[in-house]
């Protein structure tokens, strides 16, 4: 729950905190006791449930600019509007977790400079100091809830108050807090046909006057139309946008005549030039490492025609190839095979549907790939379903458990 001030912290101070399982081979694992065994294979689920976030060439691009514009904004003393940042992407492709993780290590950051304390706090009044806030886009939103979505974030009361009482507490928030960076995620959320999401636009493009960096995330942003009234500057690689008309109205004085946003893709992996085979093949072989299979070689997911095979799955969407992955392992460990081949993957069925917390129409949600027909002799087995446990597994059946 990175959507409060106290879930946002726990999470950032705990992200690297998981101890996956350590490697065994075979002979050790049978040399456990039953409970060992079963609390291994436990903790190698876990382990292939939490994959450490890789850095890509692409999120290596979106680090670069995003982690540059909030220190940069974070270290500005003059009165002027400071200039935001939009990351676009499909569903499942890492946009969320790899902006959370780049703020996280700038406020880790911020916090060793300041010695944890808020450097702007007025003296002898409580020091909250809150250098990032993460918000959601509510999913009908309207200028009333946003605001009260990024005032829940710092555990404000909202009760009665009308719209121009909640962003003076939104600022006086941003402002009491020492934020230097507001995420709002799943910001294509808003229909730019509806006239209360224009309005929400129009709030957002006020904030920054918040002197925050204003970070917008959210699945094909060009396509979106958020995008509609500005005009992009080639000189600069900026989307302009006009100031809010809302801007005397609420008391946030515009600072300057436009609004700035650098807008970067994170986009998928790419199959067709050489550069980019080894950009694919070198994240599998990062996956490999992490893995936890008795029965895995060095190459297993990256010599022969495994990368293709993968790619063909996932059509090179990062969040698709951690499910098939593991997915893959739980079937790997269940069945005793202990190690990933296209055959074992081809039982691997994706299925995104069950997904509530995304929004498919926003496009949240990416088309999966066309299933591989399975093997002959695995058809009859799908429709039937299995009912494995840990007794009838192939390295727990060679000890007799």
């Amino acid at each position: 729950m990175r959507e409060t001030l106290s879930g946002w912290q726990r999470w950032r101070t705990t992200r690297g905190a998981f101890q996956p399982a350590p490697y065994l081979d075979l002979a050790a694992w049978r040399a456990l006791s039953p409970r060992r065994r079963m609390l291994h294979d436990l903790h190698r689920a876990a382990t292939h449930a939490n994959l450490p976030l890789q850095q890509t060439p692409m999120s290596q691009a979106v680090t670069k600019l995003l982690r540059g514009r909030i220190e940069t904004n974070a270290l500005k003393h003059k009165p002027t509007t400071r200039a935001g940042v939009m990351i676009t992407g499909g569903g499942y492709q890492g946009k969320t977790e790899t902006a959370c993780e780049i703020a996280a290590d700038f406020e880790d950051d911020w916090l060793d400079l300041h010695h944890h304390l808020n450097p702007s706090a007025m003296a002898g009044t409580r020091d909250l100091h809150a250098p990032v806030a993460y918000v959601q886009t509510p999913v009908t939103a309207k200028p009333k809830s946003t605001c009260k979505a990024i005032l829940s974030f710092y555990g404000a009361d909202t009760k009665n108050m009308d719209l121009p009482d909640l962003v003076r507490q939104v600022a006086a928030s941003i402002n009491d807090h020492g934020t230097k960076a507001l995420l709002l995620d799943d910001i294509t959320r808003l229909r730019m046909h509806r006239v209360d999401d224009q309005d929400v636009l129009d709030l957002i493009r006020a904030f920054m006057s918040m002197h925050v960096t204003l970070v917008l995330i959210g699945v094909d942003i060009p396509g979106s139309g958020l995008l509609r009234e500005g005009r992009h500057d080639p000189r600069t690689g900026q989307w302009i946008l006009p100031p809010s008309r809302h801007a005397k109205i609420h008391g946030l004085e515009a600072t300057q005549t436009e609004r700035r946003f650098d807008l970067i893709e994170l986009d998928r992996f790419r199959y067709d030039t050489p550069p980019q085979i080894t950009a694919w093949t070198s994240h599998l072989a990062g996956v490999e490492q992490q893995l936890r299979l008795m029965n895995a070689t060095p190459g297993m997911l990256t010599d022969n025609t495994m990368p293709e095979y993968l790619y063909r799955r996932t059509n090179g969407v990062v969040g698709l190839l951690e499910r098939v992955i593991e997915d893959g392992c739980r079937e790997a460990i269940d069945t005793g095979t202990e190690r990933l081949t296209e055959t074992l993957l081809d039982n691997v069925v994706l299925n995104l549907a069950g997904d509530t917390g995304r929004d498919e129409s926003a496009g949240e949600i990416p088309a999966v790939p066309p299933e591989p027909d399975p093997p002959a002799d695995n058809r009859q087995k799908r429709k039937r379903g299995r009912n494995t446990s840990f007794d009838d597994r192939g390295p727990a059946a060679a000890t007799g458990t």
